[in-house]
């Protein structure tokens, strides 16, 4: 179990040295050879990773497909579904945990990376819905209609018009969700109890024990936990700062 990873001997004599370096001439990797060989590391990215692509996945699908509805179907229901996705944003998840894991345990869902990818993507679901909204609004309808006449449906209209013009939207909620997703630990903490199931935020915690604090994998992990994000926002950058700025609600 990562929990009790803290008995394995790993000096922290220089961490507590005085005077205190920044720089040091004795540079190792046997921390993060350790992290992968001894803490199984390994297994809880494959998890992480897992969980936080799925969710982003899901919530940039289901926020498109129902921002799109919202701002082409014109109803008198599209403000108040709009305010109330605006406000459930507010609403702190913690508030909604225990009849969430009353419902899952008696679904059998306990100890599930699906229960916790379900959770991730109902989390960020208003948000990725106001978002993709103020995308498609930015779309004009004309060239939908356009499509339509030359023999698409409204399905092969969104498609191949809407979705690739709208595309930075989308890509700003993986982003966003994939992060949000990544960090994550009281949902995984609650919802994940074997080892083989662990996420990363979780097994980085569990290097911190009333016994004392394992520097050397707690430094490495966190080191290696911050390259999926470092990742992401590097590819989806452009998209990131086009989606804050178009990605304004519009009623």
């Amino acid at each position: 179990m990562a929990k009790n990873i803290e008995v394995i001997e790993l000096s922290n004599g220089r961490v507590y040295s005085f005077p205190i370096r920044y720089l040091t001439s004795r540079a190792s990797f046997q921390n993060y050879q350790k992290l992968f060989s001894y803490a199984h590391f390994g297994m809880y990215f494959k998890n992480s990773l897992a969980v936080a692509t799925t969710s982003a996945l899901i919530s940039a699908v289901l926020g498109s497909l129902a921002g799109y509805a919202l701002d082409r179907f014109k109803s008198r229901w599209v403000f108040p579904v709009v305010l109330f996705l605006f406000f459930a944003q507010m609403i702190p998840a913690y508030l909604v945990m225990t009849p969430q894991y009353i419902m899952f345990s008696k679904l059998s869902m306990i100890d599930r990376l699906w229960s916790v990818i379900l959770i991730y993507s109902g989390i960020g679901a208003a948000f990725s819905t106001i978002m993709a909204r103020g995308f498609m609004s930015r779309i004009p309808v004309e060239l939908e209609e356009a499509a339509m006449i030359d023999g698409c449906t409204r399905l092969g209209a969104l498609f191949r018009i809407t979705l690739p013009l709208a595309l930075p939207g989308p890509s700003a909620v993986f982003a966003f969700s994939f992060v949000n997703s990544w960090n994550e630990i009281f949902v995984a903490s609650l919802f994940l109890n074997t080892d083989e199931k662990m996420t990363v935020p979780v097994a980085l915690y569990s290097f911190i024990s009333k016994a004392g604090v394992n520097w050397g994998f707690l430094s490495a992990g966190l080191v290696v936990a911050l390259m999926p994000t470092i990742v992401v926002f590097a590819f989806a950058q452009r998209y990131i700062v086009e989606g804050r700025t178009k990605g304004a609600m519009k009623y």
